[in-house]
């Protein structure tokens, strides 16, 4: 294939799915998520806009699966040249003493866990001149956010460490704070927010692209 490969782990929807968009057709898009019908629904996106995308109805925390599925990217197509991580597990809001167990575990799991465990597996498909793209949401110490704001900033962490330890061999890894944008995510939030003055994933993706020159 001559078009460069780009791997979105969270691609069903927001700005994973907008990302997802904006590369077809340039790039072939692997679309790793857990719902099927989202992903069915971007693939006619993406064909609509005459690109094409192998899609992986996966959960990123199951560490045997995306192994496999690693494995399988490079015995078809030998590496990536894009990875955004967009995944993300998003707790409701709640005050540190009363974190539900079940929510903590699951942002430990997919917010940090599965970050740790990809980036060994994917770093070999990028090579030296792939890139790597995380998303910051800088949260933490707000009220309220205990579960999703310690998570995602230890997610941010290890991106910032991996960017400095590969600054001069590469691959790439950038770390970008999108604009507040009118998704599911930001919905649970801040329910009942005017959505009209947030921007629509579709322009940030666009701009993230733009100024990384993918």
């Amino acid at each position: 294939m001559s078009r460069k490969i780009a791997l979105i782990t969270g691609a069903s929807r927001g700005l994973g799915a907008a990302l997802a968009e904006a590369l077809a057709p340039d790039y072939h898009i692997v679309a790793v998520a857990r719902t099927v019908g989202a992903l069915e629904e971007l693939d006619d996106r993406i064909k609509a806009k005459g690109g094409d995308a192998t899609l992986v109805p996966m959960d990123v925390t199951l560490k045997d699966a995306m192994a496999q599925l690693c494995r399988a990217i490079y015995e078809r197509w030998g590496k990536i040249d894009l990875w955004a991580h967009t995944a993300v597990h998003v707790a409701p809001l709640s005050p540190a003493n009363f974190l539900d167990a079940k929510d903590w575990e699951k942002s430990v799991a997919l917010n940090v866990s599965a970050t740790g465990m990809l980036i060994p597996f994917i770093a070999p498909l990028l090579g030296e001149s792939g890139t790597a793209l995380f998303f910051d949401d800088p949260r933490h110490g707000e009220k309220f956010f205990g579960a999703y704001g310690a998570t995602k900033a230890a997610q941010t962490a290890l991106a910032q460490s991996w960017s400095r330890e590969t600054a001069k061999t590469g691959p790439r890894v950038k770390i970008v704070t999108p604009e507040p944008m009118a998704t599911a995510t930001r919905a649970r939030f801040f329910p009942g927010e005017d959505r009209s003055t947030l921007a629509h994933p579709r322009d940030v993706a666009a701009r993230i692209l733009r100024d990384l020159h993918l």
